[in-house]
C-alpha cells in the first residue's frame, strides 16, 4: 500500500516569492514563525492525489492565511529602540542661533543713531547704557536656557562635550544678569564673556564620535577643522578687544556662527539614530528565494510534532 506523499509547502509557488529578505530573526522569532507555519500547513493545505509535492487549497485557506499573517506581523519584527537624541533637543538647538541673531538685530534697530554696531558690542545694548535693554537681555537669557536644554538632551555625544555646552549656556545667563555700567565694564561681566566665548569655541573638539555610525562631519578630522575655524574667530575677537575698529562685527559674526554648531550636531545625530518604521511583512517573506524553499520546507516538516515517522524503504 502506497502512502500519499506529504505535501511540501516550500515547493508551492507564491506571489511573495519576490519579497526581499528582512533582517535576521532572533531565536524567539524563528520559533514563532515555525509554529505559525505549521499551523498554516494544517489548516490551509492538503495534498493533491496522484501529484506528490503539489498542494491544493481548502475553502477556508485564504481566510486562515490572512489571519495567520496578521498574528505573525507583530511577533515577526521586534520594535526598535528610540534614538539617543530626542526631538526637543533639535528644537532647542535650532532656537539658539535664531534668538541671538534676532536679538541683536531687533536691539540694533531701537538704538540711537550714535550707536555703531560695527564698533560696539551687543553687551552695550544689554547694559545700562542701552535703549530697551530688555530685548538683548531677554535674548541672552533665552539662548542660555536653550543651550542648557540642548546639553541635557544631547545624549549622542560624550559627557565632557555636554558639560562644556552647559558652561556656555550658563555664561550667556551670567552675561545677562551682570550688565555693563554706562561707562566701562565689570570683572563679572568680563569673566562671563571670556568663559562663554572660550567654551563655545572649543566645544566642537569634544564632539568627535568614536562609535558608529560616525558621519564625516563628526569624525576627528571634521571636528578638528570646525574647531580651528572657531579658534580663528575667537582670535580675531580677542585682537579687536585691543582697540580694534571692528569689535562689534567680530562679536556678532562669532556668536551667530558658533551657536549654529550645536544645531548641526543635534540634527546629524537625530538623523543617524532615529528609528525607522518596519513594514508589517507576512511570514512567507522569510523564504526569500526559490532556491531556499526546499530547506525552509524541510525545517517546517521536521518541526511538526504530529508528523508520523518515515517508513523505511
Amino acid at each position: 500500500m502506497t502512502q500519499t506523499a506529504r505535501p511540501d509547502p516550500a515547493r508551492t509557488p507564491s506571489r511573495n516569492d519576490h519579497a526581499r529578505p528582512g533582517p535576521a530573526p532572533s531565536g524567539a522569532v524563528r520559533q514563532a514563525r515555525r509554529a505559525v507555519g505549521i499551523l498554516a500547513l494544517h489548516i490551509g493545505t492538503r495534498a493533491r492525489p496522484g501529484q506528490p509535492g503539489r498542494l491544493a487549497e481548502l475553502p477556508l485557506a485564504g481566510t486562515a492565511r490572512r489571519h495567520v499573517r496578521r498574528l505573525a506581523s507583530s511577533a515577526t519584527w521586534p520594535v526598535r529602540r528610540r534614538g539617543p537624541v530626542p526631538w526637543w533637543t533639535v528644537v532647542s538647538a535650532a532656537l539658539s542661533p535664531v534668538l541671538v541673531t534676532a536679538g541683536w538685530l531687533v536691539a540694533d534697530a531701537v538704538q540711537p543713531a550714535a550707536y555703531d554696531p560695527i564698533r560696539k558690542t551687543v553687551s552695550v545694548m544689554a547694559g545700562y547704557a542701552g535703549t530697551d535693554r530688555w530685548i538683548m537681555t531677554g535674548a541672552l537669557l533665552l539662548v542660555g536656557g536653550c543651550q542648557l536644554v540642548t546639553a541635557a538632551g544631547l545624549a549622542g555625544v560624550r559627557v565632557p562635550a555636554r558639560i562644556i555646552l552647559a558652561v556656555a549656556g550658563l555664561s550667556s545667563i551670567g552675561i545677562a544678569v551682570s550688565p555693563e555700567p554706562v561707562r566701562g565694564s565689570t570683572p563679572q561681566h568680563v569673566a562671563w564673556t571670556a568663559l562663554g566665548a572660550t567654551a563655545i569655541a572649543v566645544w566642537p573638539a569634544f564632539v568627535a564620535r568614536r562609535a558608529q555610525p560616525r558621519p564625516l562631519i563628526l569624525s576627528s578630522y571634521g571636528c578638528a577643522v570646525v574647531t580651528a575655524v572657531f579658534l580663528v574667530l575667537l582670535g580675531w575677537l580677542v585682537i579687536e578687544t585691543q582697540g580694534g575698529a571692528d569689535l562689534g562685527l567680530a562679536e556678532r559674526l562669532s556668536v551667530s556662527t558658533e551657536t549654529c554648531w550645536p544645531f548641526v550636531v543635534a540634527v546629524i545625530l537625530w538623523q543617524t539614530t532615529r528609528p525607522r518604521t518596519d513594514p508589517g511583512r507576512p511570514i512567507i517573506a522569510a523564504i526569500p528565494s526559490r532556491h531556499n524553499q526546499q530547506a525552509a520546507g524541510d525545517d517546517l516538516i521536521a518541526a511538526d510534532p504530529d508528523r508520523p515517522p518515515a517508513r523505511p524503504a
